[in-house]
């Protein structure tokens, strides 16, 4: 998305935003740029403006996302210097083809892509008996993923320890709001907030490595791992945004019992998201 120039902040003030933002002092990040805390200080206050070198040197030592990298660069006067293109764009095929191999292949275990705001773009189909039971309205593309989860008319009255799971999602995208200064993640952290929450929290088994999501099925509690994947080293503004969340078994019981249903021939009552892919 093209922001009008009117409403872009200068180049200098989007520097200073991701310094702070970064807990770097002017002092720390001239270091790691291998510049004076004078010349950085000019390119803030906006008495010197950057070049596209060292502009693509300050965004990488702060680490600032693709997308916002354009524009800075856009404020400095400079054409955007990643490309973004839309998933279903022909130069993205490879990248589609890759998802959508990494999404069948870990079936019978669920597996969903999503982008920077949790929508989901495409889910193997596996994910179908996560969401028996949900209102049909949260199946409505859009779908958000975290508001699918935590909603009162979503997933949430089937997970076990909705107390746990429920902080461990809240924590996560706390600190993706923290990290990026994204207003939709903002606002979607506030909307999860408002939802209703368990009488009492609950604190992460000791002796447990990760925080599991233990779902209540037709089958009996599963108990499932999550992690994510991302694309290494992405110079594409889509795919750098782009996660597939992977679900594995946490125990033998939900190993067979995930097992069992991939032999058993399904009924998709959901119309899963599903990669358009290039013949």
């Amino acid at each position: 998305m093209t922001i009008p120039a009117s409403e872009q902040r200068p180049v200098g003030e989007q520097l200073r935003g991701w310094r702070r933002r970064r807990l770097l002092s002017q002092e720390a990040l001239a270091g790691l740029a291998d510049i004076s805390s004078r010349h950085l200080s000019f390119l803030e206050n906006g008495r010197s403006v950057p070049s596209r070198a060292m502009l693509l040197r300050l965004s990488d030592r702060l680490d600032v996302p693709l997308r916002e990298r354009n524009r800075m660069f856009t404020a400095a006067g400079y054409a955007p210097v990643y490309g973004e293109h839309a998933l279903d764009d022909s130069n993205l095929e490879a990248a589609r083809r890759t998802i959508a191999l990494v999404l069948r292949g870990h079936e019978p275990y669920p597996a969903l892509a999503v982008d920077r705001h949790w929508q989901m773009h495409a889910a193997n189909r596996a994910l179908v008996p996560f969401l028996r039971g949900v209102a049909p309205a949260l199946l409505e593309p859009p779908i958000n993923v975290l508001r699918l989860s935590l909603h009162p008319d979503g997933v949430a009255p089937r997970i076990v320890n909705l107390g746990q799971w429920r902080a461990h999602l809240i924590q996560r995208l706390r600190r993706q709001v923290e990290t990026s200064g994204d207003a939709v993640l903002d606002d979607l952290l506030q909307e999860l907030l408002s939802y209703p929450a368990p009488d009492h929290d609950e604190s992460p088994d000791p002796a447990a490595i990760v925080v599991p999501m233990r779902l209540r099925t037709e089958a009996g509690e599963l108990s499932f791992l999550s992690t994510t994947t991302v694309f290494g080293t992405p110079v594409e503004v889509t795919l750098s945004e782009l996660a597939i969340e992977s679900f594995f078994p946490a125990d033998a019981k939900t190993a067979k019992v995930m097992r069992a249903m991939s032999l058993v021939g399904r009924v998709l009552r959901f119309k899963l998201p599903r990669l358009k892919q290039d013949a």
